[in-house]
């Protein structure tokens, strides 16, 4: 049995996909049923987890766990304490707080488990070079971040960019030039090119970059999102002890170590007074595009000339 628990559906998706190729390795005929845990019954149970008349082994995915009916628990608890050997089960659970009894139970029963949780943002170069790995490549750091900079966080996309690049790349490794062949116009008119150039205190191309963005359709909400990461990483790098150690900086920063010599060269021009009405600007926008305001537009290149004015302000 094999419990999936966490809200990063790419990552849930692939642990059920590895699951049951692991059983179809090592069997002649799997048969593999999808299943609601809320339209689970008593028989249905009892049918699914029985020897199949027409495969050696079955695979049980069970999805929603959390909406699994109270009356089922103790049987799919009794299951896990002595499941069947032609049966693999694998149940899935969407996250959060509903049905953490039954996850409890399973717990305890030492049901293997697997977390599908998403990675946080200054994460992503790292699952970026996994990815690449995983196809039989090879990229250094800072590829691996122009490449979420160019897709974005979602990491079914990032993913699949990754099996592009190792597979169109002939064996040699993945290089920034590479992904700026790919996805270059996709990586000018990210949020994460608007906030770096106002954090930089650049007005003329800040403002470019957004309306750029914007007329690419790039969500209001996801540069003001990259703007607040990008305050507050910097807000955290100027306000961390001296001395550090590059690690140990990058932790307490919460941002890859690659990360740190860009924040450094930001930091020059912020004060602690000019960072603090950064961000509210921040936090006004956030709101305006929200619905505080009927033009999200209007509200972002606010947001930037508040920003890039408060840039060396003392």
């Amino acid at each position: 049995m094999l419990l999936v628990t966490g809200s990063e559906s790419f990552l849930a998706d692939r642990a059920v996909r590895s699951a049951i190729a692991a059983v179809s390795k090592d069997a002649s005929e799997v048969e593999a049923t999808d299943v609601d845990a809320a339209t689970l019954d008593v028989g249905i149970f009892a049918e699914l987890t029985g020897p199949s008349l027409f495969a050696s082994e079955r695979v049980l995915v069970l999805r929603s766990l959390e909406n699994l009916p109270s009356e089922m628990v103790p049987h799919l608890i009794e299951y896990a304490g002595s499941p069947s050997d032609d049966v693999l089960a694998v149940l899935v659970h969407s996250g959060g707080q509903k049905g953490k009894g039954v996850l409890d139970k399973l717990r305890k029963a030492s049901v293997n488990e697997v977390v599908a949780t998403a990675p946080k943002a200054w994460e992503l170069p790292q699952f970026v070079a996994g990815e690449i790995r995983l196809h039989g490549g090879t990229v250094d750091e800072g590829a691996a971040s122009a490449l979420v900079d160019a897709v974005g966080h979602d990491l079914r996309a990032l993913a699949g960019a990754c099996s592009q690049l190792v597979s169109d790349s002939g064996g040699q490794a993945v290089t920034a030039e590479l992904i700026g062949q790919y996805f270059g116009g996709r990586a000018e008119v990210t949020s994460f090119a608007v906030a770096d150039a106002a954090i930089a205190g650049r007005t003329e191309p800040a403002l470019e970059q957004l309306r750029w963005a914007l007329d690419c359709g790039v969500a209001p909400v996801l540069v003001t999102s990259a703007m607040a990461g990008g305050l507050r990483g910097l807000a955290k790098y100027s306000s961390a002890p001296s001395g550090m150690r590059e690690a140990d900086l990058a932790r307490e920063v919460g941002v890859p170590p690659w990360k740190l010599k860009q924040l450094k060269q930001q930091a020059r021009g912020w004060t602690p007074g000019g960072l603090a009405t950064a961000i509210k600007a921040v936090a006004q926008a956030d709101a305006d595009v929200k619905g505080a305001s009927g033009d999200a537009g209007y509200a972002l290149e606010r947001m930037v000339l508040a920003i890039t004015r408060s840039h060396g302000r003392r």
